[in-house]
């Protein structure tokens, strides 16, 4: 009989606290602005808010590391429909996600939310479609060198291609890259992401081919602390690794600028590049040093234990929380500007609703731990 692959603390801390942040940074309160922090750089540039997607993703191929290995032995069909079954439920259920709640009230009503402005990419799409190239590399290619060149020429020929299809004058702008300019080819304006204003999807086609690389290498990292354990020489490898994507991603930068909405090569490697740091920062705090006091580490492994059910509440609630109206405002805007904003007002109050809105979804967590579900795609 096969054992049951070990767990590590960390790794499921690390998921915990990226799923927790995640939250924060994505329901902000109303009535003020964010902390610079706590927000997304416009274009070029990097705050601790990028990490949080790309993390997700690395985690992601932490998870793989330890489920990768029930496919050895089946047939590739069987492989096949597994991979493939897994990776678009949860892309079906990103695009559900961004129909929600499927009805709009406008002057005369309720009415149906039509299909045709319904965007088809998002965040959940991109974990699908990451998960589902990357361990089609992972289980079909098995030699590593070759997973490696692969990524390499993901992360290359992402550049080439946005400098080769791209306008020549501005390659790397929001409406003039190649990417955007495919979106719109393939799914039309009414289809994409207005964030921004304008049509244009962070999670767009093009993008994530750099975004596959995210995941393979988080699933290397996973496989390499299952091989080595939890010592020393795994937390020096996994740092000194982590410091060279940096330096790699820095150095790039000069020639293709580091930005998550258009997801370029160097912030792959600069995001993969911290991610190795703080999980080698977590497995000497948690696993080697066992600085557990108070078992802290259980509050974001609540967490981390059902992520993808946590992260898909807390869009569904806090839409929900939009819907309701109190007065001329929506429940968010008026509990706001009722208590939030009285009793901090500005980026504070903002901040505090973030955390509240966060925990309040970890206590859903907690109720499912403790009940023992854990709700898998």
């Amino acid at each position: 009989m096969s054992q049951k692959p070990e767990r590590f603390l960390s790794l499921d801390v690390f998921r915990g606290l990226t799923i927790c942040f995640m939250i924060i940074v994505n329901t902000p309160g109303n009535g003020a602005a964010a902390y610079a922090p706590l927000e997304h750089a416009a274009w070029f540039g990097f705050t601790p808010t990028d990490l949080v997607f790309p993390s997700f993703l690395f985690a992601v191929g932490n998870a793989m590391s330890f489920t990768m290995k029930k496919f050895d032995g089946q047939s590739t069909g069987s492989v096949l429909y597994k991979i493939l079954k897994r990776g678009l439920l949860i892309c079906l259920i990103g695009y559900l996600m961004s129909w929600f709640p499927f009805v709009d009230h406008g002057a005369n009503g309720w009415a149906f939310r039509p299909v045709s402005g319904t965007r088809i990419l998002g965040v959940l799409q991109r974990i699908g479609l990451c998960y589902i190239f990357a361990s089609l590399i992972i289980h079909f290619v098995k030699n590593k060198t070759w997973v490696i060149v692969i990524s390499i020429l993901l992360l290359v020929g992402y550049q080439l291609l946005l400098l080769g299809f791209g306008d020549p004058t501005a390659p790397y702008g929001m409406l003039t890259n190649a990417g955007t300019y495919l979106d719109k080819f393939v799914m039309g304006d009414s289809h994409l992401y207005h964030g921004e204003g304008v049509a244009f999807d962070p999670e767009g086609i093009l993008s994530t081919l750099p975004a596959i690389v995210n995941v393979i290498v988080g699933y290397y990292a996973g496989k390499f602390i299952q091989e080595k354990g939890k010592g020393y020489e795994t937390i020096a490898r996994l740092a000194l690794m982590g410091c060279v994507f940096i330096f790699i991603a820095l150095t790039w930068n000069m020639s293709f600028p580091i930005g998550k909405k258009l997801w370029s090569s160097p912030f792959t490697l600069l995001t993969t590049g911290i991610d190795m740091v703080m999980i080698a920062a977590f497995i000497y705090v948690v696993e080697v040093r066992a600085w557990n006091k108070y078992n802290w580490t259980s509050f974001f492994t609540t967490v981390g234990k059902n992520p993808l059910a946590i992260y898909i509440l807390s869009e569904v609630l806090i839409i929900s929380f939009w819907m309701i109206k109190i007065g001329d405002k929506n429940f968010v805007g008026w509990i706001n500007d009722v208590f939030y904003q009285k009793i901090a007002p500005g980026a504070f109050g903002s901040l505090l609703f973030a955390i509240t809105y966060m925990l309040l979804c970890w206590c859903v967590g907690k109720v499912l731990d403790n009940k023992k579900i854990y709700i898998r795609v």
